[in-house]
C-alpha cells in the first residue's frame, strides 16, 4: 500500500541501497497495539480536529505558519 500511495520503494534499505526482504503484515487489533505499547508509541488514534469553516469572501488565503 505504502507504494501505491507515497510512490516509493519501501524495500530499498535507507542506509546502504540493498534490498529488503517482507516478512509479513500484521493485522490483528490486539497485536498491533501489543507492539505500540512494548516500543513506547501511542496505542489509540489521536482525537479528531473539528474542520475549519471555509473562507470567507475577501479573505486572503495565508498559511498560519509559527514566525
Amino acid at each position: 500500500m505504502m507504494r501505491r500511495v507515497f510512490a516509493m520503494d519501501i524495500l530499498a534499505c535507507p542506509t546502504c541501497g540493498g534490498r529488503l526482504r517482507f516478512i509479513a503484515t500484521i493485522e490483528d487489533p490486539p497485536v498491533v497495539q501489543r507492539i505500540l505499547a512494548h516500543v513506547g508509541l501511542p496505542t489509540t488514534a489521536p482525537e479528531a480536529s473539528s474542520a475549519r469553516p471555509p473562507p470567507a469572501a475577501g479573505d486572503t488565503l495565508a498559511f498560519d505558519f509559527p514566525g
